[in-house]
């Protein structure tokens, strides 16, 4: 199974039951050559003993979750959201990984006007670009899907974050490509190639789309081969785009949560050889 497994990379929100060492094992057991990590449980095993953990384990970290929420109206809002980032960006570059996922934010208390809202997310990459750039790490913005506009994310196509992504150097921010949130736009595919050609694809991640989603929505990504999204054609799409890296998956869900995070690693490896590959 290793070979078919050399280009996936567990997200850590997969199997968030699982501590950071746990993880690993998992990782290391089956033969799965990556991770992708969120900074609160590598806050919590210590950013300097996780980076020593994955390095020696062999794994590659495939990018940092996250950084991101660049929306606030006022001034000090905005100052504690590129304090975080900056920090985000030094904590991919210590566990040595050269991209930034950014979950762009909603809109801020009080406002309707998500056009303003994009425009903030543009003035602090143009800050936050410069920094990551001389750590050697890439912002990638992540557009989401439309309905978590209101409050998590007014980027909600690719086409949305390219435009925001274009007005800084490709080797500083591009875009994220995750099959839950795009697979639904018939402009996406058209996006994806755009991205390519530009060499903005900073990173791939799957999951499924299945119904019907759970109170408060952000729980309700299925497990590979269990919703309706074509994720064959999506690989086979980023890679006819040039995509050569890594695919991450990525599953917030309740219901595996609850399971044995082992026997979860296991089974999304599974899922990925027989409905990615």
């Amino acid at each position: 199974m290793s070979g078919a497994l050399s280009r996936l990379s567990i997200n850590q929100m997969t199997v968030r039951q699982l501590t950071v060492p746990a993880l690993v094992e998992a990782c290391v057991t089956l033969g799965v050559p990556a991770v992708g990590l969120w900074r609160e449980p590598v806050a919590e095993h210590g950013l300097a003993a996780t980076a020593k953990l994955v390095r020696d384990a062999g794994l590659t970290v495939t990018s940092l979750c996250r950084g991101g929420f660049l929306t606030a109206a006022d001034p000090a809002g905005r100052a504690r959201a590129l304090d975080d980032n900056r920090a985000a960006v030094d904590e991919a570059a210590a566990l040595g990984t050269d991209t930034l996922v950014l979950v762009p934010g909603g809109l801020p208390p009080g406002s309707r006007d998500l056009a303003a809202a994009r425009e903030r997310i543009a003035e602090c990459l143009a800050v936050l670009a410069p920094y990551a750039g001389e750590r050697g790490v890439r912002l990638a913005v992540e557009p989401l899907h439309p309905m978590f506009a209101a409050d998590r994310s007014v980027v909600s196509t690719l086409d949305q974050a390219l435009d925001l992504a274009e007005r800084f150097p490709a080797d500083r921010v591009g875009v994220v490509v995750d099959t839950y949130h795009v697979w639904w736009d018939d402009r996406a595919p058209a996006a994806v190639a755009r991205a390519g050609a530009a060499g903005r694809l900073h990173a791939v991640q799957f999951a499924d789309w299945t119904t019907p989603l759970p109170a408060g929505v952000l729980t309700g990504r299925g497990q590979l081969g269990d919703g309706v999204v074509d994720l064959r054609a999506w690989r086979e799409r980023v890679e006819a785009a040039g995509w050569c890296g890594p695919f991450e998956v990525e599953l917030f869900s309740d219901g595996l949560w609850g399971r044995d995070g082992a026997e979860v690693v296991a089974e999304t490896a599974g899922r990925f050889t027989d409905c990615v590959l």
